[in-house]
């Protein structure tokens, strides 16, 4: 039987396929700081990292700049952008599995925890899970790391090695480090497979279904 108990998904990229919803939601923020628009394509970066991590490392957009582009970004991504969006193939029946095996579930995001909450009821996916945990809408919270320790502190009665972290950044195999966890690096998202093998995750996976492998059959670590 697994050591795992509580597993912890990231959404954007993992979850669901958020590219339309986050990249038009970024251009709009951009058109109305007078700032050129650039491509969808080029876009692709900002999904998954916290917003305030990506817009002053991308544009060099101070820290006042900065959150009058999340404002922006989030005055579209709350009418439309959050529904611009669509679940990977065989993750319901994923879910379903898991908890049929007994597995905790967390949906462990970046994004806030509003929008997540939203997201998950839109997919008919939130009766699967017993926390989500993201960041703040004031702007704290947002790293992968302080995420997965919220969830650690709230599950206090288990051990470390009673958790892992899926997520398809490197943020989310730092924050399981940075935590003492275990993780599943998928490459079916948005991060590379340079990104995700450099970040050295306990697992790595290229679809969802072997994410099942791992947790209900018999894979080995790395």
């Amino acid at each position: 039987m697994s050591k795992y108990k509580i597993i912890l998904f990231d959404l954007d990229g993992t979850l669901s396929d958020p590219k339309e919803g986050i990249t038009k939601s970024v251009q709009y923020a951009m058109e109305n700081l007078g700032v050129e628009v650039p491509e969808i394509h080029e876009l692709e970066c900002f999904i998954g990292p916290p917003l305030q991590v990506s817009f002053a490392e991308h544009y060099d957009f101070d820290e006042l700049k900065t959150q009058r582009a999340i404002d922006f970004y989030r005055e579209r991504f709350k009418e439309k952008g959050m529904f611009e969006n669509k679940l990977y193939p065989n993750i319901p029946s994923l879910l379903k599995t898991l908890k049929e095996n007994g597995f905790t579930l967390v949906v462990a995001t970046s994004k806030p925890t509003v929008f997540a909450e939203q997201i998950l009821k839109y997919f008919t996916i939130d009766q699967f899970f017993d926390l989500i945990a993201g960041s703040n809408l004031d702007g704290t919270r947002t790293s992968k790391a302080e995420i997965i320790q919220y969830i650690l502190d709230v599950y206090h009665e288990y051990e470390a090695g009673n958790f892992i972290m899926i997520g398809d950044r490197k943020h989310d195999m730092i924050g399981a480090h940075h935590t003492g966890i275990d993780s599943i690096g998928v490459t079916y998202g948005y991060g590379s497979f340079e990104e995700i093998s450099q970040s050295k995750p306990t697992y790595m996976v290229s679809n969802v279904d072997e994410i099942k492998d791992v947790l209900v059959g018999c894979r080995v670590k790395l």
